[in-house]
């Protein structure tokens, strides 16, 4: 869900009374103590009362439980990583008769572990209960999300309480251990994990501020035009609905920043009230009249929600948008057959379940769905469409419910997420599925109502952690929402929250023009720590540590040097670490990148500097020491003697023609300088012209840039060039001269590049003119 603030029509001053933020230690995690906190939910079906006045253990409140047979008491909380924990400890009565027999049980995803039966319970007295989360089989798993205490007699069983519920917190080794294997390779990183979205509503964003920023933070991919506004948005007017009034940036406003940092684009076009027809005006615009040759194209934003607008006569059903999908898929690709389009999927098979009337029968397991994705999926496969890749949103955690300790933990779940994903394209789309990718065109730390923790250090941490799991999975982009989107203080600023700024902003920077270091926010300075890390192409390889709250992450970069991305997720406690490294010889100079507490407190108090510390160490082996502060995100770069360096980029420009009437292009994948299968011709009567479409295309493995030569006028024969298959600049005197220069192509981008050749009226029948062009 994506939400705009309009803050950036006006300012408004004031002053507010800021306080240094507090430390807090890691601590057990509490669930229950006087009432539900740290996120948790009450799920129960028994009869609970959370406000229970008498028995208490301690407090004032406890929770009573009237249950009749196999009910439960059951508290659910976002799934996290349980690594962090070790037990599950509460307090329990059995009221004034006692003797209820239950037990308990932890879910993984929402599916229940095994169960541990607790002894008849004692009357008139408070009983401790500790049960390891290994007993309960969710001992170190990333998607742990609740569990609960149920009835195991068959029968209506008195009430009884239960008060003071926690998780204890796994108490850190004197030293962690960290180990890396730069010999064993995760996958290559893909530019797209490196990426913001933009938004209409940004009145800052065509300038040289917002340029300056995406090249300092080395931003490699945007997404336009915002979110749920999508859906509203008309693109020719740059208008949303009915409104006449125009948006802050156009369409070819966010292209020339787009264009100007050498971004992959992502563009989602009008479901919810466009149609097909002008998406497809969208695609021809941008990428044959204009050039911009942007390759990825969204249909619709988060259609299964009731949040965003559907004109459909049945909105948010998973069957009119395959049907629709098709529509939008053929015309697009009509005009640009590069374009790759994106469809709408969720988690869960029965995940936004909005009609009963299409249910989809998965062909593994023989059960009947009415799911958003299983609807979608079969659809569009009965309809002989498949998608080049899939969408995905990803917010942690729901609004008012945000701890900081579940947030930091909260990552472990990509996993968990990309399996999901990946089962239900190989069940409903079978073998046809085999091909799409993954993509998270929107991720942050709240689905909504963003508070104090979307502005402060922890979810710069959280940025970086979700980036680096989401990188180990199949997913190939991470676009973070979003640039700017105005602050608001009306939302979660609990004391409980680490942070100094007593607003929330989905923003990654203020509105400021120019931008102060205080006007970026800490994931703006995590996102530019990144680019120490890894960016793409890289290759990620394995790492581990023996402590949850101190999180690895490691790439061997194109250079030959190994770099390592720490997350301190402790508040309190900095961690003395000892480093393994294998399948690498580091040179005993190690260059380290941080971002943390101090830098924080240097926007807060104006003192001292807001920007990535970086520092020269020596002793670096095949293991050393090093010391990661509390509440940090660090990366290490050992420059080594390298290990076999991963295969280089390959360049490799391929020229594709065709006749202005024809359908398809020809010479796709053939690479000669004769011109042999990559020739067509034309007859025309003297004093007329033939029009010949030439599509320059980079089929090699980085973004790269040609220059094209193409003969000329000649006796009989009138030569001119021009960009794009119809309009367009008169290039001639440039692609004669051999100094006309594509810049900035991406991998299996194109460009296409008109030649008209016009016949001299004297010209004999039967004349014959070669033309011949190179990149």
């Amino acid at each position: 869900m994506s939400h705009f603030s309009n803050l950036f029509n006006g300012w408004i001053l004031g002053c507010a009374l800021a306080v240094a933020p507090a430390a807090w230690a890691q601590t057990d995690q509490q669930v229950y103590t006087d009432s539900l906190v740290s996120g948790w939910q009450n799920w129960s079906w028994a009869v609970v009362d959370l406000a229970n006045g008498s028995p208490v253990h301690s407090g004032a409140r406890s929770a009573s439980v009237t249950a009749d047979a196999w009910e439960a008491i059951y508290l659910h909380h976002d799934a996290f990583d349980s690594g962090a924990f070790s037990d599950l400890v509460f307090w329990i009565h059995g009221g004034s008769s006692g003797g209820q027999l239950l037990q308990v049980q932890a879910l993984l995803s929402g599916s229940a572990q095994s169960a541990v039966a607790l002894a008849p319970l004692p009357a008139n007295a408070w009983q401790k209960i500790t049960i390891p989360l290994s007993s309960l089989g969710v001992a170190n798993k990333p998607n742990l999300d609740g569990f609960w205490i149920q009835d195991r007699s068959g029968a209506t069983i008195p009430t009884f309480y239960v008060d003071d519920i926690s998780l204890t917190a796994v108490p850190p080794p004197s030293v962690v251990n960290i180990s890396v294997n730069a010999a064993q390779t995760i996958r290559t990183v893909d530019a797209r994990h490196f990426g913001v979205n933009a938004a209409v509503w940004d009145g800052v964003f065509d300038t040289p501020t917002t340029i300056s920023l995406l090249s300092e933070m080395g931003n490699q991919a945007l997404r336009f035009p915002g979110g749920s506004l999508s859906d509203e948005y008309h693109w020719q007017s740059n208008t949303t609905g009915s409104n006449t009034w125009q948006w802050a940036t156009s369409f070819d406003e966010f292209a020339h920043v787009a264009t100007a940092t050498a971004a992959q684009v992502f563009i989602t076009v009008n479901y919810g009230s466009g149609t097909p027809a002008e998406a497809a005006d969208w695609v021809r615009y941008g990428n044959v009249t204009k050039g911009y040759h942007f390759k990825y194209w969204e249909i619709g934003n988060e259609n299964y929600g009731s949040w965003e607008t559907d004109n459909s006569a049945r909105p948010h059903d998973p069957y009119t948008y395959a049907s629709r999908f098709k529509d939008y898929f053929y015309q697009m690709k009509a005009v640009d057959p590069t374009a790759k389009i994106g469809a709408v999927i969720v988690t869960g098979e029965d995940s936004y379940a909005n009609y009963t009337d299409h249910p989809a029968t998965n062909p593994r397991t023989g059960q009947a769905h009415n799911g958003w994705t299983p609807v979608l999926l079969s659809t569009l496969r009965s309809l002989g469409v498949t998608p080049d890749f899939v969408i995905f949103h990803r917010y942690a955690q729901a609004p008012g419910a945000e701890t900081d300790a579940g947030l930091l933990q909260s990552s472990s779940s990509w996993a968990t997420d990309a399996a999901d994903l990946r089962r239900q394209l190989d069940d409903y789309l079978g073998s046809a599925g085999a091909g799409l990718e993954l993509v998270c065109t929107e991720n942050n730390s709240v689905y909504s109502n963003p508070g104090k923790q979307t502005t402060s250090l922890v979810n710069g941490l959280f940025l970086a952690d979700s980036i680096g799991s989401a990188m180990k999975t199949e997913f190939n982009g991470v676009i973070w929402w979003d640039m700017r989107n105005g602050q608001d203080g009306a939302n979660n600023n609990s004391s409980s929250l680490y942070g100094w700024r007593l607003y929330g902003d989905y923003g990654i920077v203020d509105g400021a023009n120019p931008a102060g270091p205080a006007d970026r926010y800490p994931t703006f300075y995590v996102s530019k720590l990144l680019q120490y890390f890894a960016r793409g192409g890289d290759l990620l390889v394995a790492a581990d540590s023996d402590y949850k709250l101190l999180t690895p992450y490691a790439a061997r970069r194109a250079d030959g040097s190994l770099t390592l991305l720490v997350i301190n997720k402790s508040a309190a406690a900095a961690f003395n670490s000892s480093i393994a490294v294998n399948g690498y010889s580091p040179s005993g100079t190690v260059y380290g990148y941080s971002y943390g507490i101090p830098q924080d407190e240097a926007a807060r108090t104006g003192v001292g500097s807001a920007d990535i510390a970086s520092s020269t160490y020596s002793g670096a082996g095949s293991t050393f020491s090093f010391t990661f502060p509390a509440y940090s995100a660090t990366v290490l770069s050992l420059n080594g003697a390298p290990p076999p360096p991963p295969p280089p980029a390959t360049r490799q420009p391929d020229n594709l023609i065709k006749n202005s009437g024809d359908s398809a292009y020809l010479g796709d994948n053939i690479y000669n300088g004769d011109a042999t299968g990559q020739t067509k011709s034309q007859s025309v009567k003297a004093g007329r012209g033939a029009t010949f479409n030439i599509m320059i295309q980079n089929d090699g493995s980085a973004t790269d840039s040609f220059t094209l030569r193409g003969d000329g006028t000649s006796t009989g024969f009138m030569v001119k060039y021009y960009v794009g298959t119809s309009g367009g600049a008169d290039i001639t005197s440039a692609i004669t001269a051999g100094s006309y220069t594509l810049t900035n192509l991406a991998p299996g981008a194109n460009q296409v590049i008109r030649a008209v050749v016009t016949v001299a009226r004297g010209a004999a029948v039967g004349t014959v003119k070669d033309r011949s062009g190179t990149p």
